[in-house]
């Protein structure tokens, strides 16, 4: 058992030394591109535009390391945004308004995951039949325009800070520190990780498999719903287009930060490395005056250099562990 423990470690470690490795690449590359990217101004916009992504992927992981996937989050963090919006409007305090939409996303995971869980639907049908019912209920709120006319504070969430740190930033901070204690020290992260590895050994040893992927889809919806105050805020409105196309750049920071599509692999460093590496492709392509759409085509490029490199690395150290 020992044995086993350290080589996974050992696996988990190099697979985030690697994603590193072509994050920092990426940034020598575009420093060469553009004498804009290598200033304070634009990493505090890198950071600013990626926070919202690698909120949204913390709870995203969580579900991937369990075996599971929320293709909903795009429409979840819209729906929850225009909520928020539509409230703030209407004059109930920001605060509040705030705290329903993260209510509401909580809520949608929570739906996703007892559908799932309990009536063992799959998550792919499941959240992608909720990507449409959540996109539509923003559009019924907001169904004709943009939602403008907001407070003058709701934009310090998106612009504001703390000293000299970007509000964003922090929020990103405190979630990434949370789920990456909630996923590595506690004892619901290891029922985490035993149901990704073996959903019906987990069950055997008393793990309550039902429960623990209920509770992680309603973490992915309120992370969504976190994800989209940001980004709302930074807009300064309330869209119910926003965050289409969302729940693919968010898959892909997880995927790229190592967190295996078969379950049981995945830490939460590893995506931010993974979002860290989306936004500063997307920001560096932008300085070298890339045309948008080609993008598109870098990002899915990257993301499956980062799945062969993933499986090449795994045979590589199984192959070690057998020797």
């Amino acid at each position: 058992m020992p044995v086993r423990g350290r080589r996974s470690i050992d696996r988990r470690t190099l697979q985030t030394l690697v994603t590193f490795s072509v994050l920092l690449l990426m940034c020598l590359v575009f420093t060469l591109l553009s004498s804009r990217f290598l200033t304070l101004s634009n990493f505090q916009n890198l950071m600013r535009n990626t926070a919202p992504l690698a909120i949204a992927g913390c709870g995203m992981t969580a579900i991937m390391i369990a075996r599971g996937i929320d293709l909903s989050v795009g429409s979840v963090l819209a729906a929850s945004t225009v909520l928020a919006a539509s409230l703030a409007v209407a004059g109930v305090p920001l605060y509040l308004a705030f705290a329903v939409a993260l209510v509401f996303g909580a809520l949608v995971g929570f739906v996703n995951g007892t559908i799932i869980a309990r009536l063992h639907v799959s998550a792919i049908i499941v959240t992608l039949g909720m990507l449409n019912i959540a996109r539509g209920i923003a559009y019924l709120i907001s169904p004709s325009a943009i939602l403008v006319g907001l407070p003058p504070n709701w934009s310090d969430l998106g612009t504001g800070k703390i000293w000299v740190f970007p509000l964003p930033i922090v929020v990103a901070m405190v979630v990434v520190a949370a789920f990456h204690w909630l996923t590595s020290y506690s004892k619901f992260g290891k029922r985490i990780y035993a149901i990704g590895g073996n959903e019906e050994a987990a069950r055997l040893s008393g793990i309550n498999v039902q429960r623990t992927l209920v509770v992680l889809y309603a973490l992915c919806g309120l992370t969504a719903a976190l994800a989209g105050l940001v980004l709302s805020s930074r807009v300064g409105s309330g869209d119910p287009n926003i965050g289409i196309g969302f729940e693919l750049q968010v898959i892909a920071a997880v995927i790229i930060g190592g967190t295996s599509l078969s379950g049981g692999e995945g830490r939460i460093l590893g995506t931010v490395i993974g979002a860290l590496i989306i936004g500063v492709l997307s920001n560096g392509l932008n300085l070298a005056g890339v045309e948008p759409f080609w993008q598109y085509v870098a990002q899915g490029l990257v993301l499956i250099a980062a799945v062969i490199i993933d499986s090449r690395v795994n045979e590589g150290v199984l192959k070690l562990g057998r020797k």
